[in-house]
């Protein structure tokens, strides 16, 4: 398969997709903008479908790999969708305790790169859970355009009560040690960061890529250490980045934070061109070493 990279497309295509996928612009709107750059025989609708996921392209630790055990576990959100669905995986030859992450998805449900960052993290020596924020909508339907429908339909609070309550979970699980990370992409960067704040007392640590900040007043509630991920081509996150960053400074919060040169929100995401594999290979190296440090003392 020929795999499309960021560099094979205009950035203000690269532009253009982000404001589709975070729906500042419809469908028909990105394929009229879009028409300007479908050249050599291209068109807007085949733009389109080179810059989406390609889910094939998935799956660094397969979903039966040995050294794991997975399953979708339920748990209970009574002040958000009800009963809720997400995924479960942990080391397969570990005994006793392990330190617990989150893992929140993007702004489209549970889709299979998700799941394949919560096997990674198994792999890594920690139990992660995914829950699926479209459960109430009948899950992660099997394609991004149409969860991402799904996902807005949600309330906006009620989704924040159900990562509230998987944390609780966690936390109430019989092979968690008491110590808790999340890690979030996109619309999963910004719950991170609201995670850490609404849950201080359970969030030990917490890696944002590429999310939303919170209110600048909310920085002196953290208690936990942030790891906090971004992309140089984000302006639309980046914009709220130095105010943050000058709430976390007077709150005394323990953060580093990381903006990868010349890639693309999203660039962590390695079913799609805008995917960077240096970027995204540092990252997460970061990452796994920064819960190794902050839950483990690793």
């Amino acid at each position: 398969m020929d795999r499309k990279t960021a560099k094979d497309f205009p950035q203000e295509l690269l532009n253009l997709y982000d404001e589709y996928v975070h729906g500042q612009v419809g469908r028909r709107g990105f394929l009229e903008r879009a028409s300007q750059f479908a050249v050599g025989g291209l068109t807007a609708a085949g733009l389109l479908a080179a810059l989406s996921p390609q889910y094939a392209l998935a799956a660094q630790v397969e979903k039966d790999d040995e050294r794991i055990t997975v399953s979708y576990e339920t748990y209970d959100s009574p002040q958000g969708g009800g009963k809720m669905r997400g995924y479960y995986a942990r080391p397969a030859k570990v005994e006793g305790k392990l330190p617990f992450i989150l893992v929140v998805h993007e702004n489209r449900g549970l889709n299979p790169y998700i799941e394949d960052v919560t096997r990674r993290l198994a792999v890594a020596g920690f139990a992660a859970f995914a829950p699926d924020a479209l459960t109430p909508l009948g899950g992660y339907p099997g394609n991004d355009d149409e969860g991402r429908n799904l996902q807005a339909q949600r309330d906006k609070g009620q989704m924040e009560q159900d990562f509230i309550a998987a944390t609780k979970w966690m936390a109430a699980h019989p092979a968690c040690d008491g110590k808790i990370g999340v890690v979030g992409f996109c619309f999963g960067g910004g719950m991170a960061n609201t995670l850490a704040v609404k849950l201080p007392d359970l969030v030990k640590a917490a890696v944002p890529f590429y999310g939303g900040q919170p209110p600048a007043e909310d920085a002196t509630k953290i208690k936990g250490a942030l790891l906090l991920q971004f992309a140089e081509h984000d302006e639309r996150v980046n914009a709220g980045w130095p105010a943050w960053e000058e709430a976390l400074k007077k709150a005394g919060v323990k953060y580093e934070a990381h903006i990868y040169p010349g890639v693309n929100h999203g660039f962590h995401n390695d079913t799609t061109p805008r995917y960077d594999e240096a970027a995204a290979k540092l990252a997460w190296e970061r990452t796994v070493e920064f819960f190794k440090k902050q839950l483990t003392g690793g």
